[in-house]
């Protein structure tokens, strides 16, 4: 029998996430209800959008500098609605970033799950898994910053025709607070001038 071997790192992170998402951070799912439908979630997203990002220069460490980018964001469908692809281009005091995110919906669980790649490095990140309830999705992973496991969240909300936005946070403490680290505005390519989104 071929022994799989599974990083340390992966089975402590979701070892963790199992805990997290067990307590408050879950929606209890009852035995026999009946799983949401989402594979439909991200069709609002689909289309060429105009972004602002702001990234907080070192997370977990008391900064409060945010690094300015601007740019474009390309998402397109794949299997009918049940995954996209998303590619984005922006530019900032570092340079030229490239982006990459495959969502996947699981249509057992009624779950997403968001994987993100930089071109600077080429690997895919550990996938953050959640689901949209009342227009705002939530998406949750563990992984490694810095030396230490951290709780990740990812939130997009405030979602019109033509605007919505994602938030990053960090959470060193089981998810009782959050430090905000990555925000991105979006807004649809050729739609008229409006305010921003509103925080999360």
């Amino acid at each position: 029998m071929q022994r799989i071997l599974i990083p340390r790192g992966a089975l402590l992170g979701a070892i963790l996430l199992t805990g997290y998402l067990g307590g408050s951070l879950a929606t209890p799912v009852r035995a026999g209800q009946a799983v949401r439908d989402g594979q439909h979630d991200f069709d609002f997203e689909i289309g060429t959008w105009k972004t602002r990002l702001s990234r907080l220069q070192h997370p977990l460490t008391g900064s409060t500098t945010w690094l300015q980018y601007e740019g474009t964001s390309v998402i397109r469908k794949v299997w009918d609605g049940r995954a996209n692809l998303v590619e984005l281009e922006v530019d900032g005091p570092t340079g030229h970033v490239q982006g990459l995110s495959l969502r996947l919906y699981n249509p057992r669980s009624g779950q997403w799950s968001l994987n993100f790649a930089n071109s600077a490095v080429g690997t895919m990140s550990v996938p953050t898994v959640g689901e949209f309830r009342n227009g705002r999705g939530e998406f949750y992973d563990v992984e490694e910053f810095s030396g230490r496991m951290v709780l990740v969240r990812n939130v997009i909300c405030n979602i019109t025709a033509n605007a919505y936005r994602f938030e990053q946070a960090f959470s060193i403490d089981g998810g009782r607070s959050w430090e905000i680290n990555w925000i991105a505005t979006d807004t649809r390519l050729g739609a008229p001038p409006a305010p921003p989104p509103a925080p999360c």
